[in-house]
């Protein structure tokens, strides 16, 4: 199995996930079960089928979240020395063509939110700006047409 690069804060915030299902979620759904086949005819018991539903997804999601932690690359970005290229974990400032500046770090798939400045390493312009460094152009294809971001600043923290 591939392994999966993730930071640090993802491995934790997953391993959080992890605990709240099997701690809280796991035993919740368990007793819902319980007591919707207390009250008899299973057959027209919209509760039951609703708590099996639950149980089922949580069930999954833990597979997937133990999986994911096993197959899991942890990687410490402050302890990344890339010589000051764009790497996994690494934030970069950068500069559009509007002159606006956008700041970024290029993190795993589970930990990805583009509110935060969190980028998928699998996104086109985390893909684009692996292997550059400061003052390096980077060009991606965007739905809008062709943008370009100057790399103003490289930072592994």
């Amino acid at each position: 199995m591939a392994t999966i690069p993730i930071t640090k804060r993802g491995s934790e915030k997953l391993k959080a996930e992890l605990h709240e299902l099997k701690t809280v979620q796991r035993p919740w759904v368990i007793n819902a079960i319980a007591e919707a086949r207390a009250q008899g005819d299973l057959s027209e018991n919209a509760e039951y089928e609703a708590a099996k539903d639950r149980q089922g997804f949580i069930e999954g999601r833990i597979q997937e979240i133990e999986g994911k932690l096993s197959a899991a690359q942890i990687i410490d970005p402050a302890a990344v020395d890339a010589g000051g290229k764009v790497v996994f974990g690494a934030t970069v400032e950068l500069e559009e063509e509007s002159g606006d500046q956008v700041r970024y770090q290029i993190v795993g798939e589970d930990e990805a939110d583009l509110k935060l400045g969190l980028i998928n390493i699998s996104s086109p312009i985390a893909r684009a700006l692996i292997g550059k460094e400061e003052g390096d152009t980077a060009e991606v294809q965007a739905p809008g047409g062709l943008k370009r971001y100057e790399i103003v600043a490289v930072h592994y923290i």
